[in-house]
């Protein structure tokens, strides 16, 4: 009967090894992610991570990822991450390195020569309320008071 135990135990060892040991990967496929305590969009963020970073995961929760990145343990939405290999880098025809931003555009698609064609066929836009926007970002502490002040209650 010990042997049997024994033989259970060391087989359930090997396993969560060899699961360890081919854990998932992913990368984060939008300009700036979070890693959040919780698997919930209002859970508090543990961490940021930039276009590209590699996440492991250990599990799936729904339309949530348990991820392990640079130290930090937390939960991930699936819209933010890849699984397919990312490219970090890249050189225009002129051989000069391209920016995290327009990594990441072009990635989805868009990339300096897809706008400016975009902004000659439709002169009479006005980007600079789109540029404005980018530019805009909200605090945590912000965030947080803001829910606690309206009352908000987490899903």
């Amino acid at each position: 009967m010990n042997l049997f135990r024994l033989s259970i135990t060391a087989f359930l060892m090997l396993s969560v090894s060899a699961s360890a040991a081919f854990a998932e990967t992913a990368r984060v496929s939008t300009k700036e992610a979070v890693i959040r305590d919780d698997c919930r969009f209002l859970s508090p963020i543990k961490g940021r991570l930039n276009y590209g970073d590699e996440l492991e995961i250990s599990s799936r929760e729904g339309d949530w990822l348990k991820v392990r990145s640079k130290n930090i343990k937390g939960c991930i939405h699936k819209n933010a991450v890849t699984e397919k290999q990312v490219e970090l880098s890249g050189t225009s025809s002129k051989g000069s390195s391209a920016s995290g931003d327009e990594v990441a555009l072009a990635g989805k698609g868009f990339n300096p020569e897809v706008e400016r064609s975009y902004r000659s066929k439709h002169p009479e836009l006005d980007f600079r309320t789109v540029d404005s926007i980018e530019g805009y970002g909200v605090s945590d502490r912000t965030l947080e008071s803001f829910i606690s002040r309206g009352g908000l209650n987490l899903p």
